[in-house]
């Protein structure tokens, strides 16, 4: 299992299991519906607009997550996990869930800073801490609290598998020069030593995250709708 996908089910558990037992959870964006299983306790909903080209569970609602047809101050938590770089208008989203949750609604967020394109044509952003934190209390809601899914080791291993498998093996690929000659050649003579590198850096995430370097691929947060009263 990749660091992201354990960190990212370990902290999603922790959030299902610190809401009070009957709560009605909207899974926004929900695809195949992965982390049902954690919301047992729960009143479990899914929607999902199912456009793309992939496998999805039945949803609840098969709808834009900014007209979910819900009335007001329907649901007390919502899980919303990479989801947001997929959305053309977040802040309204945002603003949809600002109207389906209730006084105190949490929401469970994550969503890349750095990856592939994905999903396309549905990939439109990427997102930094204060980015996250801006558009969500905009919205009205307040931000308790943000930090990176993984450590900077597992972003490291990314772009390690992406130098291995995207640069040309081809010095004429890269132009012919002698530059590109002798990136070509150190690629060659050091791709065993790399791949073991990715390997290690990877397991070693997955252990422990160190985050003191910044620059995670994802960013984890949880938010509350603030109580306007």
């Amino acid at each position: 299992m990749k660091s992201s996908r354990k960190w990212l089910a370990q902290e999603l558990s922790a959030f299902a299991a610190s809401l009070p037992a009957g709560c009605r959870v909207l899974d926004a964006g929900a695809g195949d519906q992965r982390y049902k299983g954690l919301f047992a306790g729960h009143i479990y909903e899914a929607a999902d607009f199912e456009q793309v080209d992939k496998p999805y569970a039945k949803s609840t609602y098969v709808c834009d997550l900014t007209s979910i047809p819900v009335p007001d101050a329907t649901y007390d938590a919502i899980v919303f996990t990479q989801v947001m770089e997929h959305l053309s208008e977040p802040g309204e989203v945002l603003k949809e869930f600002h109207r389906i949750g209730k006084n105190g609604c949490r929401i469970f967020y994550s969503a890349p800073l750095c990856s592939d394109e994905h999903e396309v044509p549905y990939d439109f952003y990427r997102y930094t801490q204060f980015g996250v934190r801006h558009l969500f209390s905009k919205a009205g809601f307040e931000v308790q609290d943000v930090h990176g899914m993984e450590g900077c080791a597992s972003t490291a291993a990314y772009h390690l598998k992406r130098m291995l498998s995207n640069i040309p093996r081809s010095p004429k690929a890269l132009g012919g020069t002698l530059h590109a000659w002798a990136v070509v050649g150190l690629i060659a003579a050091l791709r065993p030593l790399l791949k073991l590198l990715t390997r290690q850096l990877e397991a070693s995430d997955s252990e422990f995250r160190y985050t003191k370097a910044g620059f995670p691929l994802n960013y984890i947060a949880i938010a509350r709708k603030v109580d306007p009263t």
